[in-house]
């Protein structure tokens, strides 16, 4: 649960870093990549730990998986909130696609 909830962080910090500034088109490029990359190193903080702790708990592998699927799901309610992007149908079935391919990974055969 420790390395799904620092990821969690991570990724809404992530998301943040690499989208965040798109609000913001009038700002000058260098100006949010500065911001970007201090948002993104507050990321590290919280996404190093998490593998760290979810390693050996997990393979490297599954902590990939965990990481993506936490990553969507904080970016589409980010796009919806924040950017106020319409979330499409077809959004929903290729996060389900991802969801299954995550299924595959975690399940002992």
């Amino acid at each position: 649960m420790r390395t799904a909830a620092l990821l969690l962080v991570s990724n809404v910090f992530m998301t943040f870093a690499w989208y965040g500034h798109l609000k913001y088109k009038s700002s000058p490029l260098w100006i949010a990549i500065l911001v970007s990359w201090g948002i993104a190193f507050v990321e590290y903080c919280f996404q190093v730990p998490a593998n760290r702790f979810g390693y050996g708990q997990f393979s490297a592998a599954q902590l990939k998986t965990i990481q993506e699927v936490i990553s969507l799901v904080v970016f589409a309610g980010f796009s919806v909130t924040y950017l106020k992007e319409p979330f499409r149908w077809n959004y929903a079935v290729g996060f389900a696609f991802l969801v299954a391919a995550a299924f595959f990974l975690f399940k002992k055969w």
